[in-house]
């Protein structure tokens, strides 16, 4: 009888405490790494392009180290009319940022990479997700950053906490892509490399 082997280790080659959180939903049991990578944008990248590059280099730069496994590299890039906004950093900046999306639609673009080190055959994708904001005062703005603090989330908003108070509506196909890591789209690579789900 020939034996089944294994199923292979799974990575996630992020520091993301969110894509953490996001991938123990599953209950796969992962390890991970963070990436070292430039992850400045290219010169003329439009967002998407940006995302899904980046989404790749990270599962390439932990590759090495983890020869029989499957791994997740993910990055989102959050975009306001045609151009790539980044994490706020500072109260300020913050403020700026949901002044602008006050009433407006931003637009989130999550990069997957699922590369597979057996084989070396890598398997993409790339979810995108528009957040309609409601029209927020000044008021509104200041006492939600206050509360959050935020600063570390592209678009100034954390939709699994108190930034739900700012969306009048989010469209997408894959909610979690979202928060950092598409989980309906990952489960599908996933199982197309053999790893069931459940």
């Amino acid at each position: 009888m020939v034996p089944i082997p294994p199923p292979p280790l799974l990575i996630l080659a992020s520091s993301s405490p969110y894509r953490r959180e996001l991938l123990t939903r599953l209950q796969i049991p992962f390890q991970w790494q963070a990436p070292d990578i430039d992850e400045t944008p290219s010169v003329d990248e439009p967002p998407p392009a940006t995302a899904l590059r980046l989404a790749r280099e990270k599962a390439k730069a932990v590759a090495q180290a983890h020869p029989q496994a499957l791994i997740i590299g993910s990055d989102q890039v959050a975009e306001r009319e045609g151009c790539a906004i980044s994490k706020p950093e500072n109260h300020a900046a913050a403020v700026e940022q949901l002044t602008w999306a006050s009433g407006r639609q931003l637009q989130f673009h999550t990069g997957l990479c699922l590369l597979d080190t057996r084989s070396g055959i890598t398997h993409d994708a790339l979810v995108t997700v528009v957040v309609q904001y409601r029209h927020l005062s000044a008021a509104q703005i200041e006492r939600y950053l206050r509360k959050d603090q935020p600063y570390d989330c592209a678009g100034s908003g954390r939709i699994e906490t108190l930034g739900i108070s700012l969306v009048e509506r989010v469209i997408s196909e894959d909610p979690t892509a979202l928060i950092g890591l598409p989980l309906i789209t990952l489960t599908t690579l996933l199982q197309n490399c053999g790893l069931n789900v459940p």
